[in-house]
Parts: C-alpha cells; structure tokens; sequence
C-alpha cells in the first residue's frame, strides 16, 4: 500500500502542470521543512540565534560565527509512515578573518514506486512482469556566504540555491534562488531576518509526453506542457533574548514571525496582503553540555468534518548533548498529532574542528 501511496502522490506533484509561468503557495515546500534537531525542537525559532553549520539552511549570516572552526552536519528523517525519506548534509569553513562559506545538500524522496501504466499488454492482458520501480525526489544544493560587517554585532549572508526535481521518465525541473540573511547580537539580545526566494525562485518544469500519453487520454485529464513555476519570497524575523540561570543553567528563548506573501492562508494573521505564523521556541541548558528544547508553531485555521472551523498547532520537544567538537540532538515533531503537518523523530549529528592556523 506504500507503493501505490507514492504512485498516488506522482499525480500530486504533476499538478503544477501549465502553460504560462505561476506563482504557487506550496511549491519547493520540501525546502520548508526545516533541518536540524536543536531548531525542530524549538519549532523552528531559531533564525536569530542559528550560529553553525546549519544556518546555511536557516540564516546564512549565522555562519559569520565560525570564526575559529569549521564544521560538518548531517541529518535524517522518515515522514509518512517510511514513505518519504529527508537527508541532509552540510559543510562550513571560514575563508578569511570575516568571511565564511558554507554548502548544505538536501533530498527529499519517496523511492520504489510502482509504476503500472505498462501493466496491460497490447494485447489486454495483465502482465505483472510489466510493472517496474521508480522515484520522485527534490534535490537542492544550496551555497552560502557570510560575512560580518564593521558594525560590532552585524552579520549578513547570501545563499545561491540550486534545485532539481525529478519524478522517474514523467517529468524534471530545474531551479535556481537566493536568499537573503541577516543577525545583530547585543547585551544578550539576539535578532536576524530571512528573506527566502528574495527574487522569486522558478521552477522550470519538462514533461515526457511519450511516456504520460497514454495514461492521461485514458483519464480524461489534459496532457501536461512544459511550464514555469515561481515560489513567492518569505520573510522571517526573530528575535531571541538569552538568560543565565546561575552558574549552571541557561535559558534561550526566541519568537520568529514566519511571513508570506501569496495570498491569504489559514495562518494565525492573515490577509490578502499577507499572512504571519509565529513560531516560539525555548532552550534550557545545563554547563553548555545538556539541552532540553520545547517549541510550538504552525498555528492552523482548519475545517472540522461539520464545516465548524477550529485551531491547530504543533508542538515539539527536543533534547541536545554537547561534548567537545560532538553535537548529537533529538526531537520529535508535532507531539500528540496536534497538527496537520508531517511529523517525525528527528535525529542529527554536528561535528566541529579548530581552525588551523599556520
């Protein structure tokens, strides 16, 4: 049944199908989702205060931190029931006294899905032995450089995104975005914004026609046609303020303002304009060594089975240890299935080395 679930979601991703170029509200989410167990348990409130190899993927101007270290992260995740597999892997290096560039690698896919559009032969048989495996994937090579500024505190980053989606013969596209970052850190105070798509990122989408033929005309549906899909930008503010709770404990706490402008969505605030969801995020540590990390975010208008609306939100937890140039974290998303969105137990791994110096 796993198999023909993801034959089911090949049809979904066709859908963006046109002939003229579109801006969508859902295209590349697979680059919404989010990496890392410290920022997963915090709900993803964690654009002003990202400072590792992961603010390739968050903030790029966090990466203007690793000033005497470089570092490599490395994630992975199972959504839907093992259907769809999320990998990430991430490399930073400074590359002078002020800057720093860093590269982060993410797919995310659903493998061996059945495909029967071969399944009868020219002859209206049914022939198992027609039936073969393929995948849809999202790839997405993003490519980072910070730097921090003359103003003490003021860091700001670029990322270059590359993207390739590919559903088996059907259908490819190729993309290609930027992002925008920037982090201010003063007397505890931690602020960053995120302009993500800060151009609109597009989508180039190529059908196989020879392939989909047959099955399309069978369905009634209309053929697809080559097409160009746009993401619209997303803004992301934070603002994060840490705490020290004796000679042992800390606490960080953080509120992102998530920002879009497609249209009206089922958000928290929303208009035609605009539409806010704000993700808040905690962070308790002990002797830097141990984390426990709580969060809640995508806050949801939905519609009960009765056509009644009511209000959903995601709640996570995490935890994090820290021991020398090691990071390991946990988190586990969407805690009692509060929400509509995908939920996991996410792991992740952060290693960190010292700068060398001649």
């Amino acid at each position: 049944m796993k198999k023909f679930a993801g034959l089911a979601l090949l049809f979904i991703l066709l859908f963006p199908s046109s002939s003229q170029a579109q801006v969508r509200k859902y295209s590349n989410e697979f680059l919404s989702i989010g990496v890392d167990g410290r920022a997963l348990g915090m709900s993803n409130a964690v654009v002003a205060s990202v400072q590792d190899v992961t603010a390739g993927y968050w903030n790029p101007a966090g990466l203007a931190h690793l000033r005497e270290r470089w570092e490599i992260g490395l994630m992975h995740a199972e959504y839907f029931a093992g259907i769809a597999n999320y990998d990430y892997l991430a490399g930073a290096t400074p590359i002078d006294d002020r800057s720093t560039f860093g590269a982060s690698l993410i797919r995310f896919g659903v493998d061996d899905i059945l495909d029967t559009s071969e399944l009868i032969d020219q002859n209206g048989n049914v022939d198992y032995d027609r039936i073969s495996l393929f995948s849809a994937a999202d790839y997405a090579l993003i490519l980072s450089y910070a730097r921090n500024s003359d103003i003490e505190g003021l860091s700001y980053g670029l990322n270059t995104k590359l993207i390739y989606r590919g559903i088996g013969d059907f259908a490819n596209a190729f993309g290609f975005g930027f992002d925008l970052g920037a982090q201010y850190r003063h007397n505890g105070w931690s602020f960053g914004g995120t302009l993500r798509d800060a151009t609109t990122t597009f989508n180039a989408w190529r059908f196989n026609t020879d392939k989909l033929e047959a099955v399309f005309i069978a369905t009634g549906n209309d053929i697809p046609t080559d097409a160009l899909e746009l993401t619209a930008p997303r803004l992301t503010l934070g603002a994060g303020r840490a705490f020290v709770l004796g000679d042992n404990f800390s606490l960080y706490s953080e509120l992102d303002l998530i920002t879009t402008f497609d249209g009206r969505r089922a958000t928290l605030i929303s208009s035609d304009f605009a539409s806010i969801d704000p993700a808040l995020g905690l962070e308790f540590g002990y002797r830097d060594f141990l984390f426990l990390r709580m969060g809640v975010g995508n806050v949801q208008k939905a519609i009960d089975f009765d056509g009644t609306n009511y209000w959903t939100f995601q709640p996570n937890l995490g935890i994090g240890f820290r021991y020398q140039n090691i990071s390991l974290d946990y988190a586990l998303t969407d805690i009692g299935d509060q929400s509509v969105a995908v939920y996991s137990n996410v792991f992740s791994l952060r290693l960190n080395f010292a700068r060398k110096t001649i």
